[in-house]
């Protein structure tokens, strides 16, 4: 199917407007297909004229625009021709639409627990044809009514409440006006758990094999939702506007949340079986604000083209930290942001790809492409500088002038400036269009010079890569460190390529001079000769929101070569024995294995550092006391680092577990897959374990477990059934590939990265874009990090016939590649 084009849009909104959809769907019809019947309303400004509406079947059955036959054969490449339009329009469409097994459309999953059967909708961005005949794009709004025929003993959900009106037969709707790609559906026999929260009925649900897990959280869960829908209410001056709100937890999602109007779907990774740290439950409450705002930042006011998805998705994960940390008992994630989230849009704004925050494709399939965590988390950190600039007072209440006036319509990014310049009283033009529609990352260096203890002279020096040669101003605090508990900080305004800093001269010289201090700009931070040796000691005395900071400026300089991955081992080492705030514990220990360790960490120093690492960890978690929130955090980190196959053979037949600490499912799935990287565990016994406790989660750990052996027959299996099987469910596919390439097995799986580059081309055609680029997270060699990978590269780059997600994925990750082939080579010299 070709992608809509924003011309092609732009004129069919100016011919068109939708009335409303009347969509029956059939999933009584085989495990393959499921019949669909829709009848859309519509009137045209022009009779006469020619349109198309989209739809993408298995079998076309029949098409009647105004009584009159439509052709089958007429359809092509997705696109059904509507001739000789009237005033007033009716068309009927039916067809038989392929169940999806890697969440393109109407995605169908057998529970292995039971043999239960769940399907749900995914038709974001462009996946709403495979479901329903549409005019597929977000400012033609209508309104919905679905009728399903089910199972007997299914519960439907939806956008609006769903009625049973005869057993397996379902109504929803009318809703109001939304775009397509809000519209939500969920069947099957989920559990179900109900409440209140003032006028607004709630709901949870999840497949029925999970119910014990979520019915033991379901009264915080209910409570987060209650406590967010208030603060969302009290931000943006508008109560919930739509009545009720389902949120359901939903297999093999590839997605963290979409966010529907009054429907919610979840990844179950967020649904706890196993006992989890407080880290995790706190991302679980950032995911729920996410999408409970959202139904204020894309339900009520929906963007009127693509390239403006990114404002709900940008205030949206803004509001999901703020919000959570405010409003419920989890005070803790804008530390997280700052630890993990914040460095993901570093990243990729220095890829060859970055992008401006505000997107800019011409056509539905690129602005897809471009959204990304530029998009979610670039766009957060830009909004938090946004309040620092213009004061939090302002944000507000540029909000609410925004939802008051384009509420239940469309609206663009420059509605939104125009709201929020009036509520600062200053045109804020020009600020946005240097933050969101320039590209790349600043960096700051504090510069200083001394004379007799006291400063001198002081400056902030800002430079821009010469790819993007743009100088942003930044509103943030300096922070000056001395011994005790004495510290000073300063508000500033960093502009041009020097800023000086008169406030600090005269001042005695601190141990530690720390820019960006609470964390309010978005640019990369360095450390003066000084302080940079004075981090060690004085790294664990500072604020946790200032610690998460400087492990993200510790991370890029690993990037950048300009901090050694050994040196920054030595500081995790240390940071391991004191730590106490969970999130940092957790992102710094997953950052220090799959990023600093395994990547760029020179091999020869690889299993020495881990045994560093791995000993600091064994000596906190022997001084932990059971129960400790820490545990299992801190147990986990010791599981991925050591390399002792007698100490995790011992932990997983139930010896030498740390009082206080169950080796649940989850804990005994981590163990084994570490056991198969290190060649200590069979296949026999993979299989045997899943076969006394089946179900999603041991499905997919079995296989990441199979793919992970150092055995070359189970490398050339992985490497066939990734490469060759388009029927596997989208979960496989990645556990596959996420278990393929191990650092200790680069000589075993060399010979397979001169095949990737020579058979990923032909690979990506069997999966659509969202899969593939989940897939080549895992699946591109990112761990031979030689020259020769980086020729590969190019030679596979410079064909003229990549679909587009590999062309570019593999872009970037061969931009960070070359990154860690760098600070390789500079370490050797």
């Amino acid at each position: 199917m070709p992608s809509l084009t924003r011309a092609e849009a732009a004129s069919r909104s100016s011919l068109l407007a939708v009335s409303d959809y009347h969509v029956e769907l059939d999933l009584t019809s085989g495990a393959e297909t499921f019949r669909s019947c829709t009848t859309v309303t519509f009137t045209a400004t022009r009779e006469g004229t020619e349109t198309f509406i989209e739809i993408a079947p298995a079998a076309l059955h029949s098409a009647l625009l105004n009584g009159k036959e439509i052709a089958p054969g007429d359809l092509v490449d997705g696109r059904l021709p509507l001739r000789d339009l009237a005033a007033e329009n009716e068309l009927v469409v039916v067809a038989d639409m392929a169940y999806s097994t890697q969440c393109e459309g109407l995605h169908r999953f057998e529970d292995p627990a039971d043999g239960s059967i769940y399907v749900y909708s995914f038709v974001y961005v462009d996946h709403a044809p495979k479901v329903f005949a549409c005019f597929d794009q977000p400012d033609l709004k209508a309104g919905y009514t679905f009728v399903l025929t089910v199972p007997e003993g299914w519960t439907v959900l939806g956008n609006t409440p769903a009625t049973q009106e005869t057993p397996g037969r379902w109504r929803l709707g009318p809703s109001p006006a939304q775009a397509t790609y809000l519209t939500a559906l969920a069947a099957g026999p989920y559990a179900s758990f109900h409440t209140r929260h003032g006028e607004v009925e709630l709901g949870f649900h999840c497949r029925a094999s999970q119910r014990e897990a979520l019915a033991a959280d379901a009264d915080e869960v209910f409570e987060i939702t209650g406590q967010i829908l208030d603060a969302c209410a009290d931000m943006f001056g508008i109560g919930y506007p739509f009545g009720k709100l389902d949120q359901a937890f939903v297999p093999e999602f590839s997605v963290l949340s979409l966010d529907h109007p009054g429907c919610v779907l979840l990844r179950e990774q967020y649904l706890f079986s196993s006992a989890v740290p407080e880290s995790e439950r706190e991302t679980r409450a950032v995911v729920l604000a996410h999408g409970i705002s959202l139904m204020w930042l894309a339900g009520l006011v929906t963007n009127r083209w693509w390239d403006d998805l990114w404002l709900g998705q940008s205030l949206a994960d803004y509001m999901a930290h703020r919000l959570t940390s405010e409003a419920t008992r989890f005070p803790g994630p804008p530390v997280t942001f700052a630890a993990r989230r914040k460095g993901q849009a570093y990243v990729p704004d220095q890829r060859p790809s970055t992008h401006p925050v505000c997107l800019e494709g011409a056509d539905v399939r690129t602005v897809q492409l471009e959204l990304d965590r530029i998009s979610y988390f670039k766009g957060h950190a830009v909004l938090r500088q946004l309040a620092a600039h213009v004061g939090d007072d302002a944000l507000r209440a540029g909000l609410r002038i925004y939802f008051s006036r384009h509420t239940f319509g469309s609206a663009t990014f420059t509605d939104f400036i125009a709201a929020l310049s009036e509520a600062a009283g200053t045109d804020m033009t020009g600020w946005a269009e240097t933050w969101m529609r320039t590209a790349n990352v600043n960096t700051l260096i504090p510069e200083l010079t001394v004379r007799d203890g006291r400063i001198t002279e002081a400056w902030v020096r800002q430079t821009a890569p010469d790819s993007h040669p743009i100088l942003r101003t930044h509103t943030m605090d300096v922070g000056l460190y001395y011994d005790g508990d004495r510290r000073d900080v300063h508000r500033v305004i960093v502009a041009g390529a020097r800023t000086d800093l008169p406030a600090l001269v005269g001042l005695p010289m601190p141990k530690l001079v720390l820019l960006n201090d609470g964390d309010l700009a978005y640019a990369k931070v360095r450390f003066d000769p000084a302080s940079r040796a004075a981090l060690p000691a004085l790294l664990p005395t500072l604020k946790p929101i200032n610690r998460a900071m400087v492990w993200c400026a510790l991370l890029l300089g690993v990037h950048d070569g300009s901090v050694p991955a050994a040196e920054h081992l030595d500081l995790v080492c240390g940071m391991v024995a004191v730590e106490p705030e969970l999130s940092i514990l957790a992102e710094v220990l997953e950052q220090a294995r799959i990023d600093v360790a395994d990547r760029f960490l020179p091999p020869s120093g690889r299993e020495p550092a881990m045994a560093r690492v791995a000993a600091a960890l064994r000596a906190r978690l022997g001084s932990t006391a059971p129960g400790d929130e820490r545990q299992i955090t801190l147990f986990r980190a010791v599981v991925d680092f050591t390399a002792d196959i007698s100490e995790l053979r011992g932990w997983l037949n139930g010896t030498g577990v740390p009082e206080g600490l169950t080796l649940d499912t989850d804990l005994a799935w981590r163990v084994r897959y570490r056991l198969a990287v290190l060649g200590g565990l069979a296949e026999a016994e993979i299989d045997a374990a899943y076969d006394a406790e089946p179900g999603a989660h041991a499905e997919q750990a079995a296989a990441r477990c199979l793919a992970a052996r150092p055995d070359r027959t189970a490398k050339e299996a992985a490497w066939t059934a990734i490469t060759t099987d388009s029927g596997l469910s989208n979960y496989r596919l990645w556990a596959l590939a996420e278990g393929f390439w191990q650092p200790e097995q680069t000589e075993l799986t060399a010979p397979f990265v001169e095949r990737f580059f020579t058979e990923m081309p032909a690979v990506a055609k069997l999966h659509g874009d969202l899969v593939l680029d989940l897939l080549l997270r895992s699946f591109y060699p990112r761990l031979a990090a030689e020259p020769e990978t980086l020729e590969l590269a190019r030679a596979m780059l410079a064909r003229e016939d990549l679909p587009p997600t590999l062309a570019r994925r593999a872009g970037d990750h061969t931009g960070d590649l070359r990154r860690v082939v760098e600070a390789r080579t500079a370490v050797r010299a």
